[in-house]
């Protein structure tokens, strides 16, 4: 008797550690990037995670996510605009904790009732906490919600694993105008249009903690039909609202490429238009 019950241990044990959603890849959800192809090794962080965004039983976007700075590195998705009501409330990522058979973003308080600890949750990630209070700072989104069509695909931006402290007036003004206006704008034709945007990490922390980006960037390539027939990209200085030209993918794989030391930045597919 005692034998079978520490193989029943054994076996749990098993399928708990087999149910993660994060992996050493973006394989299962691949189609956030033209025809599977993902950035280059040169944006990789020392301590990264490969967070298929999971909510409500489907994938909506694709994360890679730096443990240590607690920042996410960029996310991918598929520009879908809608104006679905915005969601009140904030995920984190229980697959970030450690071994558990959680594969969906959950609240905070959800993970406590389950008996997760903070010290558990905000080991690896950014916690609500480390959001509350900070002064010129918000809570800037990678993926936005307003890219997005539907409230559950809206709902699914609203994890931490998505979100960097952000220059409150660049969120709040030249950002939020490319976001809007010149997403729209660029995008009108496009069957489909990818797009990731991203971070550079920068030397200084929010609260001992959470990474602050010297810089946000974001690029896209418009499809028509199954044809990449434009792209484009935009990077900001994230201390300051100041406006920030339209470049081509060319030039802003070339700009990270000079903030990352050097090592050759390359974004999308070759198909898409530099």
């Amino acid at each position: 008797m005692l034998r079978r019950l520490l193989l029943l241990q054994v076996l749990a044990s098993c399928l708990w550690l087999g149910h993660s959603e994060v992996f050493n890849d973006f394989a299962s959800c691949s189609r956030f990037f033209y025809e599977g192809f993902t950035p280059n090794k040169a944006l990789e962080p020392a301590n990264p995670a490969w967070i298929c965004q999971r909510y409500n039983n489907q994938y909506h976007f694709a994360t890679l996510y730096d443990k240590t700075r607690r920042i996410p590195v960029y996310s991918a998705y598929i520009y879908q605009p809608g104006s679905s009501p915005r969601p009140k409330w904030w995920f984190v990522e229980p697959q970030l904790i450690g071994n558990n058979n959680l594969k969906e973003m959950e609240t905070e308080q959800t993970l406590l009732q389950k008996g997760f600890t903070m010290e558990d949750i905000e080991k690896n990630q950014a916690v609500l906490q480390d959001y509350d209070n900070l002064i010129g700072l918000d809570a800037g989104h990678l993926s936005p919600s307003g890219h997005q069509n539907s409230y559950i695909n809206k709902a699914a931006t609203f994890t931490l694993t998505n979100i960097v402290p952000q220059d409150s007036s660049l969120n709040k003004g030249a950002w939020n105008i490319y976001e809007f206006r010149t997403m729209a704008a660029e995008s009108r034709g496009c069957t489909t249009t990818y797009v990731i945007t991203g971070a550079v990490p920068g030397n200084t922390m929010a609260k001992n903690r959470v990474n602050i980006p010297s810089h946000i960037w974001s690029a896209a390539c418009c499809l028509e039909n199954t044809e990449p027939v434009k792209a484009w990209g935009v990077i900001a200085e994230n201390d300051k609202n100041d406006k920030f030209p339209l470049l081509t993918l060319g030039q802003l794989e070339a700009e990270l490429t000079k903030l990352y030391g050097g090592n050759q930045v390359t974004l999308f597919h070759s198909a898409c238009p530099r």
